[in-house]
């Protein structure tokens, strides 16, 4: 019976074998990163013995090693003599199952054309190719890179495969979002279509009844005038009231709708003279009122002359149409470049030119300064004020098919400011 070890000897014991474990540890480590190539070891009979280890490079092992791509070392006859981690996760196998195999086992039936050509032509220049291997039961889809290598055993082929997983994921939903989209653009434009067509159709139906009401009920009311009760002449003139307004609505609802479907035609001309033939338009509206309308120097620019003109009455009518009561209505268009209001609402001035609308109406909030361009967007009341709440929507979609921009700056009871910037000449694409 051996004697019963002591506890120093057992603690003596223990620290040799754990120095020759993380001696063990070290080799190992070693041996995987390249700093080893060969062992000399001491057998049983006391004789040493050398061993060589199948090694690539140094720096190319512990390259690889460290990858997020598989990487994959073949012999001529496309036998694994090294993988990677990364590779055998990809691949969920372990190893030391890996190395020694058949690479082309790895490669689906669809796809061994492909590689066998990549292998072939792999060992005279560097390819690459999208193909998919196999990973239990799935495929993962994999750009496959391939190059020649010089070891220590002769020449091998560096297999170098980046999972393409992800990125067929996006490209497939991208392709579905785009179809998608495409789908929706074309539901949009027969959607469109319609609506344009049902406009057009609609205003040029409801205009012929609406004609007739406002010329018998004006009939009624002139040839009537002394047969009617006082509270019979109130409701003609309502209906004549409400007939006209419903007149006028007809027209900038087509107006808008047109907007979307008209091809622009581009020309130059002198803003100045569109202002001209507008004073002469509202020569009998601006006596009326005592209007005062000054006009500054303005540029010549390309626009399409009829879309301009009717941004420019409907400014200049709604300035007179809210001025202030007992007030005589002064408008001033001014041309400019460089104004700092502009600037701070954020609008690039290069290359264009800035037009500034000045009233001393009644004005409006300024929390209104962007839904005053809604479409049948009103701030005042239809019984103070004639219109049909679509004017300035009109001229925003005009100047924003001139690629320009339009804002307002207002306070209640101080007048309305509104700047326009438009591109001194269109670019049509």
């Amino acid at each position: 019976m051996s004697t019963p070890k002591t506890y120093e000897q057992l603690v003596k014991e223990n620290q040799e074998l754990l120095l020759q474990l993380e001696e063990a540890n070290e080799t190992i480590e070693a041996i995987r990163t390249g700093q080893v190539d060969a062992l000399v070891v001491k057998g049983s009979d006391n004789e040493h013995q050398l061993y060589t280890l199948k090694t690539a490079d140094q720096t190319y092992r512990v390259f690889i090693e460290k990858m997020n791509e598989g990487a994959v070392t073949l012999n001529e006859d496309g036998i694994i003599l090294y993988c990677n981690t990364m590779f055998s996760s990809m691949i969920n196998l372990p190893l030391s199952k890996v190395v020694g195999m058949r690479f082309e086992l790895l490669i689906p039936d669809d796809c061994k054309e492909l590689y066998q050509d990549v292998f072939r032509n792999g060992w005279h220049k560097d390819s690459k190719t999208e193909l998919s291997i196999i990973s239990g039961d799935s495929q993962i889809p994999c750009l496959f890179s391939v190059t020649t290598l010089q070891l220590d055993e002769g020449k091998a082929l560096s297999v170098i495969l980046t999972d393409l997983t992800f990125q067929k994921e996006v490209q497939a939903l991208l392709k579905e979002n785009n179809k998608r989209l495409e789908d929706i653009n074309n539901e949009l434009e027969i959607s469109n279509h319609d609506l344009q067509q049902f406009a057009s159709i609609a205003s040029h139906d409801l205009q012929e009844p609406l004609r007739k009401i406002l010329i018998f009920s004006t009939m009624l009311r002139d040839r009537n005038k002394n047969l009617l009760s006082e509270e019979s002449k109130v409701f003609l003139e309502k209906i004549i009231s409400s007939s006209s307004r419903m007149k006028s609505l007809i027209v900038d609802i087509l107006t808008y709708s047109r907007l979307s479907t008209h091809t622009n035609r581009f020309t130059v001309i002198s803003l100045k003279d569109i202002v001209r033939e507008i004073i002469e338009d509202f020569e009998v509206l601006i006596e009326e009122t005592g209007a005062i309308i000054q006009v500054d120097d303005l540029p010549e620019i390309e626009v399409n002359r009829g879309q301009i003109k009717q941004v420019f009455q409907n400014l200049i009518s709604n300035s007179i149409k809210f001025c202030k009561a007992g007030q005589q209505p002064v408008i001033r268009i001014t041309g400019c470049y460089n104004d700092d209001v502009i600037e701070q609402e954020g609008i690039d001035t290069n290359g264009t030119c800035c037009i500034t609308f000045t009233d001393n109406g009644i004005g409006f909030d300024d929390k209104y300064n962007e839904k005053i361009f809604s479409l049948f967007e009103r701030l005042n009341s239809k019984d103070k004020f004639e219109g049909s709440g679509i004017g300035l929507a009109i001229t925003k979609k005009i100047i924003d098919k001139h690629k320009g921009k339009i804002v307002a700056v207002s306070r209640e009871g101080e007048g309305a400011q509104f700047l326009i910037t438009l591109p001194l000449r269109q670019n049509i694409d």
